[in-house]
């Protein structure tokens, strides 16, 4: 059998996605907390923590993940995924103040302004003496970034941990990254569009998300904008335990970027709130580190998740989300 194209395929599952009735249609969603969809399928590498994708105008799927000088994948039809070079062939010299190995950690590759961005953290495991670093591009590819250096740091003595970055940019032309891992939760700065670092004349450390009793385990945001709010996805409890880890995905909306989010039962963010998108399910354990990107046919959450069936393996989770409930549901 002939192999379609890439743009045909992607078309047909659309349009046959859009064909459903209504009930067909509701049947692909998950009903209740425990009827999440397990990720679609990936072959070749897919063994990753924390991924962050894009499409390039040649169609090509870039991921960078956790882990050596920023690991790297990349694909032609987001099934196939093959292993690249890290992203840096040698390590900027200041990473070895934040962690001993070292390496870099939950890396958010965007496009903005005629370049590649790549935010990234490097620290050590349980510490919050950590930073955020920036790198440049103009293609994106393995080798090709240029390291600009610290964005924001956090120390000992800080109530927050510079970790786990996420860029968002928002309509009106503003720049924001959010960031945070257990401490007081998620964060956020404004940044400057021309030099990618915080924007001098707004220095306000706002807080989005937090968990003030309990556990302290929320971190790695991501925000989107759809339909008039804005959304934050992080991950909550606990990673990298293998078949004991208890990550999920949450998800707030705001109808200002720097909040206050709610979850879908009106609990503020900053309260423990938090509407699950992924939970443990199957096989399927302890779904998180997540980025969403939009593509062609829509919105897709990107993640790991540990396999129940391999030994707690860390892989890649692709799913479509689907937005017509006004909250993001996975399937």
């Amino acid at each position: 059998m002939s192999r379609m194209s890439r743009k045909s395929r992607i078309s047909r599952r659309r349009i046959a996605f859009l064909a459903l009735p209504a009930a067909a249609l509701l049947a692909l969603i998950p009903s209740t907390a425990n009827a999440y969809p397990n990720p679609g399928r990936v072959t070749g590498s897919v063994i990753t923590h924390d991924p962050s994708m894009i499409r390039t105008p040649s169609g090509q799927y870039l991921l960078y993940a956790t882990g050596g000088g920023i690991a790297n994948k990349t694909s032609t039809d987001r099934i196939a995924f093959s292993a690249g070079a890290d992203a840096f062939s040698s390590r900027p010299s200041w990473w070895s103040r934040y962690s001993s190995v070292p390496e870099a950690w939950a890396p958010d590759i965007s496009y903005h302004g005629g370049k590649y961005l790549l935010y990234y953290s490097v620290s050590k495991f349980g510490s919050n003496t950590s930073a955020i670093g920036l790198a440049t591009s103009s293609t994106g590819r393995p080798g090709s970034w240029t390291d600009q250096g610290i964005v924001y740091s956090s120390s000992s003595s800080s109530d927050y941990n510079a970790i786990d970055p996420n860029l968002f940019v928002d309509s009106d032309g503003k720049w924001w990254l959010s960031f945070g891992s257990w401490w007081t939760g998620i964060k956020m700065i404004q940044i400057n569009p021309s030099t990618g670092k915080q924007l001098s004349s707004n220095t306000t450390r706002y807080s989005l998300a937090s968990r003030p009793t309990g556990t302290k385990a929320v971190e790695a945001p991501f925000i989107v904008k759809r339909n008039g709010y804005y959304y934050l996805f992080a991950s909550y409890d606990t990673c990298c335990a293998g078949t004991s880890s208890t990550y999920k995905v949450k998800v707030g909306r705001a109808t200002r970027v720097t909040g206050p989010y709610y979850d879908r039962n009106g609990v503020s963010m900053m309260n423990n709130g938090g509407t699950p998108v992924l939970e443990s399910h199957g096989s399927v354990i302890g779904p998180g580190g997540q980025s969403i990107m939009n593509d062609v046919d829509g919105d897709l959450i990107v993640y790991h998740y540990y396999d129940g069936n391999d030994n707690g393996t860390p892989k890649l989770g692709i799913n479509l989300l689907n937005w017509s409930s006004g909250w993001p549901v996975a399937y």
